[in-house]
């Protein structure tokens, strides 16, 4: 797991690096483009993104790649439906409940098996991939489009994980209040979405 988390910085850098090697005006790298975009665009996403990396870090172990692999797979099959048309409900409720929901495993530092939280952040991954799919422009190719917005999430995913690495490696005095500060204040913004969504 050493290893892993070593590779994260390569990981991010190669994965900014994939829309820059589109040709711009064509359709796949219009697709891209638009996807990678999309999760940026939106701070309820990249807080929910970013709220992801950092309770893997926090659960440590197999989490710190299995829990970012089940909300890229899970938002995976959500922007299927979302760009076959199919609807799910309170698609906006629930991705601000996400930051509110994944910010609060954080501040209380939920002792959670690495499969519930693998469940936890799969079933708000539904959600969120539904948006971006739902929201995929009409021109745009759906494989390119997926593969742009899969790349930031993952990106997204490596900057809470190093974050809460970097909480964790503090002393015991700090890194632990820290990882809590940011994860009441990431409840906060989820509850101010939610009440904005609502």
């Amino acid at each position: 797991m050493t290893r892993f988390v070593r590779y994260l910085p390569g990981l991010a850098f190669g994965l900014m690096a994939g829309p820059a090697l589109a040709h711009t005006g064509q359709g796949d790298a219009s697709g891209l483009a638009h996807g990678f975009l999309h999760p940026l665009t939106g701070l309820d996403h990249m807080l929910a993104m970013v709220a992801v990396g950092l309770l893997a870090a926090q659960v440590g172990g197999r989490a710190i790649l299995l829990v970012p692999l089940s909300f890229l797979g899970m938002m995976i099959v959500g922007g299927a439906l979302g760009a076959s048309g199919v609807a799910l409900p309170q698609v906006e409720i629930a991705i601000a409940l996400s930051v509110a929901v994944l910010g609060a495993a954080v501040a209380l530092h939920l002792a959670m098996p690495v499969a519930v939280c693998m469940a936890l952040v799969g079933v708000f991954a539904v959600f969120h991939g539904h948006a971006h799919g739902a929201e995929m422009p009409e021109a745009a190719s759906g494989l390119a489009y997926g593969a742009g917005f899969v790349a930031a999430t993952a990106l997204l995913h490596v900057v809470g994980l190093g974050l809460g690495r970097v909480m964790g490696r503090l002393d015991g005095a700090t890194g632990r209040p820290a990882l809590r500060i940011a994860g009441a204040a990431f409840t906060a913004a989820g509850l101010g979405l939610l009440a904005g969504a609502l």
